[in-house]
């Protein structure tokens, strides 16, 4: 078995990746948000 220290494996790419997936996510939930807010006020 390869010899494996914990926590010595690097990780920028998969920080990288949660980061933009996260901006991604919460821009999309505000989007939606905002659409729901609007058609609210347009049928009212």
């Amino acid at each position: 078995m390869a010899e494996y220290k914990h926590g010595s494996m690097n990780i920028k790419a998969q920080e990288k990746t949660f980061e933009g997936f996260v901006r991604f996510a919460t821009r999309s939930a505000i989007v939606v948000i905002v659409v729901l807010i609007f058609l609210a006020l347009a049928n009212a």
